[in-house]
């Protein structure tokens, strides 16, 4: 008789390359679960089919670092805020920009599309919220109340009112028609990174980084529980579609809870990392992670998963017992939204007819959208999720069936091992030129999890070469099986340029070394410059920084010119000793500076206070010339950017 399979509750079902340079957004497409939209710092937004290993399509226009993306309900539009405060929104049928939003200062932390008007809403690190109407290329309204960066907006079911999270630890409720804050959530101790409402009942869940969740009535405007003890910062949360309970995308579970009273029905293990995003379908949850430029996606099969009545073991319990739990929990406690008949048809170009509105300053915008593309990089599963309007029949297949699962006593992960097709960014029109063959599509096969392949991305190419320089590119050579000799030297290429490197800087920390058992921390730093290697110098600030009492007003003379030049390198370890570096000399030193400097002259010979103002002189030099390095940068997004803030204010006194 033979054994029945058993599959597994969660498994990883892939990891792709997304783009060219760090993933800083992604969403997935909530009616299918399975498109997914990534942004990152090459200022693109890129498409993909959940479990294929291929862009479907690029979207580029932005200038600066994509910082939010989402898609509308239908997923037929897709908008982008990037790092300077512009808003793009993308056809994804018509493969083309609709339109381009300018009016916020600062990043766009989050986005949303109102569920039945086309209308999107923004929320950025200015502190504002804003209304548009993506039809007439508008801002409707602007709702301002928060104190800091809004990280995340909802629009309710019924599309009447706007929800908002932001980093000033509060939760605020928009009325639409009214254009004015309804009501205002305080209780989390951390900034809320993200706020769902329940699908049918009124009911409001956030969940922020002092790890917890709460769940606010939305017709007495108060808490009604909330869950504490979230192993980490709480970033993605998500409503059942029936709404018996809310997932939590923890560091490596997923949890699920009820609120009233509050509790946790089941915890899954999937060590997913920071998961950004969770969609259901067909039974199935799944999540989104990214790291770097990686971006992984991960599998609950939902059916193995308890969601209410029974409660998990788990550390976050509720005292009460069970029998507290209201008698029907299919029966809602609180009103049910109440949602139009009708929807909106997506929007469409208006046409300018008055003379007025063809000299207004919009011609700055239409640049921008001729400047936007949306290049299709594989037209097979374009056609497959987007089909061409002019389609007889359009019904896409977005609702496929639910993602199989390897068995539970194997540690593979099943997923496709094609190599994808190198995308062609040309910003021209290729005449006579017929797309590129899609490469062979290989058999699913098991992979070892430890031998998980990672799918290249998409690479941005220089502008201005022939089509026909592409096509090399595509043929995907047939790999050789490697015999142990040729596997071994591939594996040691680099190794020796390595070791050159880390010996030589091995012996430079030696010389410094030495001079520091022998001289002060002076002759020590001076040594460290001489040797012009910033790997030596990062070694000796970070022991440096270990004690401020080291730090003299000589020693910031040697070392500000250091700084400067790591403030500007590649290396993020390098940026952050620069700026521990310049934050303690500016909390040390530059009331000092700035005292001695509006000093009255001395009367008489005076070596000791001459000396002292030569040095503050030239530390005033250099201290001006990297705020210059300062204001630029406090502009960027992540924790360095909130440490270039930091020294940006710290600067001030030095105008």
């Amino acid at each position: 008789m033979a054994t029945p399979v058993v599959t597994k509750t969660a498994w990883k079902l892939q990891e792709i390359v997304a783009h060219a340079s760090n993933v800083s957004s992604l969403v997935l497409g909530k009616a299918s679960g399975r498109l997914l939209a990534t942004g990152g710092d090459d200022c693109r937004v890129n498409l993909w089919s959940i479990n294929k290993p291929n862009c479907i399509m690029s979207l580029t226009g932005h200038t600066s670092p994509v910082e939010s993306v989402r898609l509308n309900t239908p997923e037929e539009l897709i908008v982008a805020g990037s790092q300077s405060g512009s808003i793009r929104v993308w056809d994804l049928e018509a493969a083309k920009i609709l339109r381009t939003l300018m009016g916020h200062k600062a990043n766009i932390c989050s986005l949303d599309f109102h569920p039945y008007g086309e209308f999107v809403a923004s929320g950025s690190q200015d502190t504002n919220i804003k209304l548009w109407d993506i039809r007439r290329k508008g801002c409707v309204f602007r709702y301002r109340g928060h104190s800091q960066a809004v990280r995340c907006l909802r629009f309710s079911p019924d599309g009447k009112w706007l929800a908002s999270a932001a980093d000033d630890h509060t939760v605020k409720l928009w009325d639409l028609t009214a254009g004015k804050m309804m009501s205002d959530f305080p209780g989390h101790t951390g900034p809320v990174n993200v706020v769902e409402f329940h699908p049918n009942e009124y009911l409001l869940a956030s969940g922020s980084s002092d790890r917890t969740i709460r769940f606010w009535d939305l017709e007495k405007f108060q808490v009604v529980s909330c869950i504490e003890g979230e192993p980490g910062p709480v970033r993605s949360v998500l409503f059942n579609p029936d709404g018996c309970c809310l997932y939590s995308g923890c560091q490596d579970s997923l949890r699920v809870y009820g609120w009233e009273p509050e509790r946790c029905f089941d915890v899954v293990l999937v060590n997913w990392g920071k998961v950004a995003d969770l969609a259901i379908c067909n039974d199935q949850l799944i999540g989104v992670a990214f790291s770097q430029s990686n971006v992984s996606s991960y599998v609950v099969d939902l059916t193995r998963v308890t969601r209410t009545g029974t409660v998990a073991q788990d550390p976050v319990q509720d005292s009460r017992p069970l029998t507290e739990q209201p008698p029907n929990p299919s029966a809602p406690l609180r009103r049910i939204y109440e949602r139009p008949s009708t929807t909106c048809s997506k929007p469409q170009r208006v046409k300018h007819n008055s003379e007025s509105e063809r000299r207004s300053p919009s011609s700055e915008d239409d640049k921008d959208d001729r400047e936007s593309r949306a290049e299709i990089q594989n037209a097979e599963d374009y056609n497959e999720i987007f089909q061409p309007k002019n389609s007889i029949s359009r019904t896409p297949p977005r609702r496929s069936e639910p993602f199989p699962a390897p068995p539970e006593d194997d540690t593979t992960t099943v997923k496709e091992a094609a190599k994808p097709s190198l995308a062609m960014d040309v910003q021209c029109p290729m005449p006579n030129l017929e797309g590129p063959a899609q490469p062979p599509v290989l058999t699913s096969t098991p992979t070892p999890k430890s031998e998980l392949a990672i799918i290249p991305a998409t690479r941005n190419e220089p502008i201005g070469l022939k089509a026909s320089d592409f096509l090399p590119a595509v043929k995907i050579p047939q790999q050789a099986e490697l015999v142990d000799e040729d596997a071994m030297s591939q594996i040691r290429k680099g190794h020796d340029t390595m070791c050159v490197v880390l010996t030589s800087r091995h012996k430079n920390l030696d010389t410094v070394r030495a001079v520091w058992t022998t001289s002060d921390i002076k002759t020590s730093v001076d040594s460290a410059v001489a040797i012009n290697d910033l790997s030596v110098v990062v070694d000796l600030l970070n022991i440096v920084n270990q004690k401020a009492s080291l730090w003299k007003l000589d020693l910031c003379t040697t070392v500000l010119p250091q700084i400067e030049k790591l403030l500007q390198s590649k290396y993020e370890s390098y940026v952050q000793t620069g700026c521990t570096s310049l934050k303690l000399i500016l909390q040390r030193f530059l009331p000092l500076i700035t005292d001695i400097l509006a000093a009255p002259p001395s009367v008489g010979v005076d070596i000791s206070r001459e000396e002292r103002l030569h040095k503050c002189r030239l530390c005033y030099k250099q201290l001006k010339s990297i705020s210059g390095l300062i204001k630029s940068k406090s502009s960027l997004s992540g924790r360095h950017g909130s440490a270039f803030r930091e020294l940006h204010l710290l600067m001030a006194a030095l105008d």
